[in-house]
Order: C-alpha cells, then structure tokens, then sequence
C-alpha cells in the first residue's frame, strides 16, 4: 500500500507537468515566444519561475543536509540570505534595469547582452561557452539527489540510472513542447507544492522529537549528537557559514537562468509584486529546507547527502509521497530552467548570432539543444555516481563549482553594464577570465590534494579555517568578489565602448502612468486616455 501511494503521487504529478506541456505547445509557435514568453509573464508566475529555479534538489538535500551537519540550526541563516540578498536584493536592483535594458538591446540571452552591451561578438561567444560547459555540472548535480531520494524511499533495487532516465523524459517532453510558458506555469504548480510540502515536513519532522524546543535541547545536550554550537545562532564555524550565505545569495545575480526571469517580466507594477512573491517564497522554502538540515544530527551518525532523505523516509507515507513530489518539482523546475537557458544560449548566440536564421529551423535547433543538454547532463550525473570516487564531487561542490564559475565571470560584467556607462569590454574579458581560472585552479586543487597536502593550501587562524583555495565555495565567492573589484577598475583604465549613451537612453524615456501609480496635477490636461499597454508602463523616474 506505502509502495502504491508514493506512485500515484509521482504519477499524478508527471500527468499534470505534461498535460501543461501539450496546453502550452501554442504558446510556443516561434523563438521569442519559446525563450521569452513574448515578454508578457505576469508577477506570480515569474515569481515562482525564479524561486524554483533557484531551490532544487540541490538545496534540500545537498546543501541543506550538508551545511546542517556542519553548522547546526545556524544554517537557516543561508536560507534567510537568499531571500534578503538572493531574491528581494536582485529584483530590486536588477529586475527593472534587466527588463528595460535587454528589450531595448533586443537581447534574449546573456551572452547576447554582453556582445551588444560592449560590441563585441567575441564576448557572445566566450560567454555562450562558459554557460553550455559550467551549467552541466550544476544540473549533474540536480540528477543525484533526486536519485538520492528515490534510493532512500523505493527499494534500492532499482538502479540509479532508471530514475535519471525517467526524469529526463519528462522534463524534455514539457520543455520541447511548452517552452517558456510551459515552464513558467509549470514552475507555478512546482513552487505550490514545494511550499505545502516544506512547511508539512519540518513540522512533522520536529515533531519526532518532542516539537521544537525539545529538538534544539537534544541538539544540545543528547551524547553524540553535537553540542550547545550547533544549536546556537552562529553556529561553530561562522566563517564558512558566510562564504556559503555569499556563495548561495549573491552567486544568483550572475546566473543567466536566474537573471532571465527578469526578461520576460510585463511591466513595472508586476516587478514590485513579483520582488515581494520571490521573497516569501524564499524564506519559507530555502528558510525551511536550511533549518531541517540544522536537526540533521538527531536522524544521522555521520555527515551524508541523504540526511535529508532519512530524515523523510522516517515520517508517514503521506507525508514521504508529497516531499517526493516536492523534490521532484524542485528539481524539476530547475532543471527546465537550465535546459531552457543552455539551448537558447547555444541556438542565438552560437549557431544564429546574426538572426539570418528561419525561424522554422531556429525552434528545431531550440528543441534540439534541450534535449542535447539533458542528455550530456545525465550522462554526467551517471558518471558521477558510478565512476572512479577520486574523480567525482559530491552535490555541494558540483554546485560550487558550477555558480563559482559563471557567476565569478558575469556578475561584475553584468551588474555594472546595466548601472555605469564606464563599463569597458576589456573589463568583462579580464572578468570572464579571473572567474574561470579561479573555478578551474579550485577543481583541480580539490582531485589531486589530499591529507596533508590540502592543508597547503588552507589559511588557518587559531585552527579555524579563514580560506581554502582547494573548495569549490570560498573559491567561488573569491571569485565574484574580484569580479566585482576587477570590472569598475579595469574599466577606469580602458577606453570605454562607442555608442553607449545612446543605449542607456532607454532608461530616461518619457512614457505615460495611471494615478495609481503617480499623482498628477489636477490643472493639467491631457490630450486622450491612457490606453491599456500605456497604463501598464511606468517611468522611470519615479
């Protein structure tokens, strides 16, 4: 009976993502609409398309497991840092900027707003590069722990390959057919579920142990769980803990999959709608999924990737049936994202750089790519659970890894491109390279260091660890920072790109607002009536 609920659950759950698949598909009848939704996502589903891409599997059970064990319930602070950073911060300063800057460049990807933010198609191609390669571990990543789960809830009979084949199927068949709106009501649903069942499983979870108060005592006191630490607000080793809060909040402001949620916003109103949406979400689903992950001492005897999981599997059937559903919609909203983000990456910045392309072959290739980077991607994943130990990363680093290097590349080019009219081409390029071979040097520190060795390359102060160049996440957040550090420098020294005043005269155009958004003087007579797109618009000085 317990083997037949957890399957009508899941069952349930892939009929619905494929059935908004099929209802999309006419949604979805040229390019712009597959990648950019015609521009026209309302606030809650752009909302819910960035906090789901955000929260995968990734953070229920590799981060939060991992980062629980290691610091205690002081790890909900991450969850509370990708809220007030990751989420509320990014959509108040990159939201409005992205939205009016790209559509004004006509750019659909990241790496086409660096070739027509700095003139460079060189930029379009390096940058296109970067994300195709360093996304593939991140979703590697998203494969196993969902494979994780399944082998903690199912019989472990069933190999691990088996679930990563299903998964890839469905997600393909949603985002080929549905495109962008597919996945955005898609990632809707997705995000329902993942809060429903957040709240359900810690509660439940807690409860195990006499409620809350009663699981912070005996994460305090009970032999050989942990110690007064790690239940305390700072945890026991606060210095990590910061590099992970930076790597996981601040890391998402250079991510194309998280910043191109901006790009297909309607209009100002949903922007301010959508920021308070993302962040609510974030602090109940990353608050949630950290703060279980504190307890993880009480249900494990050692520090693993399926803490989480065994913590999961010990609660009702009903309870394991919705946090399988939840993972999977976590996961694979996620997953969309990624592939969404990668093909069109390749497809417009790569193969049609010069939009001579038919859009008949362009949507071919588009649905080509997304089924290329699933694939490459499981693959990868396969490889990581079966292959040789000394070269595979678990879940937390895959991650590393992956935001380190993207986000150490483009955030500074990024952030600044859209604020400061200084901003030089050679910046981005000593960018683009700095955060690459930071997230390399980490890699290869990290394969071929052990023992003593490791400690080489650590920075200790009085036995505690400031800085590790061989870990995929102070490297990261090295990363980002310089860029940030690099790009205003770079560019003070550097002759800065032609044409540029006239592209951020976008931000200064003059258009029309309703009373509800701005008072006007009652004197003042207007020609005619606001239309509807035009009461949807504000300006942007206000």
């Amino acid at each position: 009976m317990d083997l037949f609920i957890k399957i009508l659950f899941i069952a349930l759950f892939f009929a619905v993502t494929i059935f908004i698949g099929f209802y999309c598909r006419k949604k979805a009848t040229n390019s712009n609409d597959f990648v950019l939704g015609g521009r026209n996502v309302g606030p809650w589903l752009s909302a819910f398309a960035y906090g789901t891409s955000y929260f995968s599997a990734v953070v229920f059970i590799g981060y939060a497991g991992s980062f629980g064990w290691e610091f205690g319930v002081s790890a909900l602070w991450i969850g509370l840092g990708n809220a007030l950073v990751g989420s509320w911060l990014a959509w108040a300063l990159l939201g409005r900027k992205t939205r009016i800057m790209t559509q004004h460049l006509n750019s659909s990807t990241m790496p086409n707003f660096f070739a027509k933010r700095f003139n460079s198609e060189k930029l379009r191609i390096i940058a296109a590069i970067i994300v195709f390669v360093f996304l593939i571990p991140y979703t590697a990543a998203l494969y196993n722990g969902l494979a994780y789960l399944f082998n903690v809830t199912f019989s472990a009979d069933v190999p691990y390959f088996v679930w990563i084949l299903i998964i890839s199927i469905v997600t393909a068949v949603y985002v080929i057919i549905g495109g962008l709106m597919s996945t955005a009501i898609n990632s809707f649903i997705q995000g329902i579920i993942m809060l429903v069942g957040i709240a359900l499983v810690v509660i439940c979870a807690l409860n195990l142990n006499g409620g809350l108060m009663e699981s912070l005592k005996a994460l305090a006191t009970k032999p050989g769980v942990g110690g007064w630490e790690f239940a305390s607000i700072f945890g026991p080793d606060p210095v990590h803990l910061i590099f992970v809060v930076l790597l996981t909040s601040l890391g998402c402001w250079g991510l194309p999959q998280m910043v191109s949620k901006f790009y297909s916003i309607k209009n100002e109103n949903q922007i301010r709608k959508g920021s308070v949406i993302s962040t609510a979400f974030a602090i109940v689903v990353a608050g949630g999924c950290y703060f279980l992950g504190g307890f993880g001492r009480l249900f494990a005897n050692q520090k693993s990737a399926t803490i989480i999981p065994d913590i999961v599997s010990s609660l009702n059937v009903v309870v394991v049936a919705i946090v399988i559903v939840l993972v999977l919609a976590a996961s694979m909203s996620t997953l969309s994202g990624l592939v969404h983000t990668s093909a069109a990456t390749v497809v417009f910045d790569l193969m049609d750089d010069k939009k001579k392309m038919p859009e008949k072959k362009r949507m071919t290739w588009l649905r080509i790519f997304v089924l290329v980077f699933i694939v490459v991607s499981a693959g990868m994943a396969i490889f990581q659970y079966y292959g040789p130990k000394e070269l595979t990363k678990d879940i937390a680093s895959l991650m590393g890894i992956s935001w380190g290097a993207i986000s150490g590349a483009f955030i500074g080019p990024f952030l600044f491109g859209l604020y400061w009219k200084k901003t030089t081409k050679a910046s981005v390029y000593v960018s683009f390279i700095v955060g690459i071979l930071l997230a390399v040097l980490s890699l290869v520190l990290s394969l071929t260091l052990t023992g003593d060795a490791r400690g080489n390359v650590q920075w200790r102060v009085n036995g505690l660890l400031f800085f590790d160049l061989a870990d995929s996440i102070y490297m990261g957040v090295l990363a980002m920072v310089l860029s940030l550090i690099i790009v205003p420098v770079v560019s003070l020294f550097t002759k800065k790109p032609d044409n540029v005043d006239e592209m951020f005269k976008c931000y200064s155009q003059k258009v029309v607002v309703t009373s509800d958004v701005a008072l006007t003087d009652p004197n003042e007579t207007h020609d005619k009536d606001l239309s509807e797109d035009e009461s949807d618009i504000i300006e942007e000085n206000i």
